[in-house]
């Protein structure tokens, strides 16, 4: 019988957010895997946790991950921690979780904090749909890559950044998306926390002539709906009446139909379509 890999989420600033069971597991496990002992032990140290701990981190996960699935293949169970919040998220633990399915080793999790996901909760943009993108690439070409990617996407859009790079990356997404409601979440479950609900266009100017300090979640409207519609109207509006009609046709729409959803995407009445096309004739 193999052992378990737990998935166990650790607090994010303030230490009254662990879990009992995340205690319980970590002192149960043979062995607790932290993406850096230095600052782990520091959790164990408060919570008294004796078990004995080993580094994974994006260094070393190719060798040190098929030396934890041996032991894991080998009947021990073994907790993975990252520096805060939750495992396989912006860090390496999904690669470790998908070895370990692959070998027939159970997975599972010990939820808890996810500073992404109280950054978009806090917010007040839409949750129910958002894409979570970390940390944008530090390779220009990536970078540029990702954010024309995201210039027309709809979801809420979360991402981290660090206090020395975030003037950099606010002027990117305001020169990629343009103006966008913003929430700037800092320091989240610390002493310093703050969130300002601001505009892309507000927040490049104040953090190119303020400082940025500590860990920032941005949460970012997605593309609105006025500014999709505006540009699907333009996309109709270079075709003519019966070129935007054969698109239905063609695909085996009926003209009635085809009529209504014309009239849809033009923003006008089905009656000024029909009248429009006996014009043409």
């Amino acid at each position: 019988m193999s052992g378990t890999l737990y998935l166990c989420a650790t607090p994010i600033g303030n230490l009254e957010d662990m879990t009992f069971r995340c205690v319980r597991i970590l002192k149960e496990v043979d062995l607790i895997a932290a993406e850096d002992t230095r600052n782990s032990i520091k959790l164990l140290n408060h919570f008294e946790i004796k078990t004995p701990m080993t580094s994974y981190h994006e260094y070393n996960k190719e060798e040190k991950g098929r030396r934890l699935l041996e032991r894991l293949l080998g009947g021990e169970s073994i907790a993975l921690v990252t520096d805060a919040g939750t495992p396989g998220i912006s860090d390496p633990g999904q690669e470790l979780a998908a070895m370990c399915h692959e070998a027939g080793v159970p997975v599972t999790a010990v939820p808890g904090p996810a500073a992404c996901i109280m950054g978009l909760t806090i917010s007040g943009l839409p949750a129910r749909r958002f894409a979570f993108e970390a940390f944008l690439p530090t390779d220009k070409k990536e970078r540029q890559k990702v954010l024309a990617a995201l210039k027309d996407e709809r979801r809420t859009i979360v991402m981290y950044e660090a206090p020395h790079r975030l003037s950099r990356t606010l002027a990117s997404l305001k020169e990629t998306l343009g103006n966008r409601r913003l929430g700037i979440c800092r320091e989240l479950t610390k002493k310093h926390e703050s969130i300002v609900l601001t505009t892309l266009f507000e927040a490049v100017p104040y953090y190119e002539a303020n400082e940025a300090r500590g860990e920032y979640v941005l949460v970012i409207e997605g593309k609105p709906k006025e500014e999709v519609v505006r540009e699907e109207r333009a996309q109709w509006e270079e075709l003519t009446l019966n070129e935007h009609m054969e698109q239905y046709l063609d695909k085996g729409v009926s003209r009635k139909d085809a009529m209504k959803q014309v009239a849809k995407d033009r923003g006008i009445g089905k009656r000024d379509v029909y009248r429009m096309l006996l014009d043409q004739e």
